[in-house]
């Protein structure tokens, strides 16, 4: 194990034993983890992630959307952390930016927002999802913005596809929002995790970029050609493949197929592999939920 890895192992280790909230006893904090939702592929490695958890409350998980979402509904998740005991919730949205819809979906839920997008409460509807009718406090916590857990497993993933990456280039590359200006807040925050993954990488050039996957046709073809022009670009300063290492949090159909379609005919090794499941982002979880704002 190098020093890199011992490292890891020991942060995560600390972080997993965290004891969550210092106004209250720790075992009357229940942990809410909230996540988009996918098929059955995608909400497993969520389950996995939680289930590597050791905080002293107890933890529930709840999907916005897909086949689970009125299975595992916001309202019916908190009422069971308070059968539970839980005298206080973190909701911990785990979600690469908390500048996005579905974001405020949980703070909507979480009674910090009495106003929410028209698309995002329709989906919110038609999975009869509601806000809790539950007398205890919901904290909402920061999504993976730029936090170094995130960084720390893209370099993982990185690392994994080139032994040697000093003269290798290296394009991250996420879902991102639909505005320009959720555009800019999310590369404000994947900027500083791009710095980082360059210095613990070691690869010789680091990009980071979104192809903006739900926003209207021109605006994600924009955004595709830009990423295609970015990696060409970093293919010809190396004179070798870029690897592509996708910015997700599950394995879903954008890993699977549309990505690799967006960068077709480009000189690239992509690596399909998405955050989870990692102990670096169980660790992120015990973190944020040790936090409440």
């Amino acid at each position: 194990m190098t020093l890199r890895q011992t490292a890891l192992t020991l942060a995560v280790a600390g972080a997993l034993l965290i004891q969550p909230n210092s106004k209250a006893n720790a075992q009357t904090v229940g942990t809410l983890i909230v996540a988009h939702g996918g098929d059955s592929i995608w909400n497993a490695l969520v389950k996995e992630t939680a289930s590597q958890l050791r905080l002293a409350g107890p933890v529930e998980v709840s999907f916005l959307m897909g086949p689970e979402a009125s299975a595992t509904r916001f309202q019916d998740a908190v009422a069971r952390l308070v059968q539970k005991g839980s005298k206080e919730i973190v909701a911990v949205p785990l979600l690469v930016s908390s500048h996005s819809g579905h974001y405020e979906q949980v703070r909507y839920l979480a009674g910090h927002t009495d106003s929410l997008d028209h698309v995002m409460h329709e989906h919110l509807h038609h999975a009869g999802i509601e806000r809790p009718k539950v007398d205890v406090p919901i904290h909402v916590t920061a999504a993976l913005d730029d936090s170094h857990e995130l960084a720390r497993v893209l370099s993982e993933r990185a690392r994994a596809h080139e032994a040697d990456p000093r003269g290798h280039a290296l394009m991250l590359v996420g879902h991102g929002p639909n505005s320009a200006e959720d555009y800019a807040a999310w590369m404000k925050n994947l900027r500083v995790v791009a710095d980082s993954v360059r210095k613990w990488s070691g690869y010789r050039d680091v990009r980071v970029e979104l192809v903006r996957e739900d926003a209207p046709a021109p605006v994600r073809t924009e955004a595709v050609q830009r990423l295609r022009e970015l990696i060409a670009l970093q293919a010809e300063l190396t004179g070798k493949p870029v690897v592509v290492v996708p910015i997700l949090i599950s394995r879903g159909g954008i890993s699977r197929s549309r990505l690799m379609a967006d960068l077709a005919g480009l000189p690239i090794r992509y690596s399909g592999d998405p955050l989870l499941p990692h102990p670096a982002i169980a660790a992120w979880i015990a973190r944020r939920s040790a936090v409440t704002q």
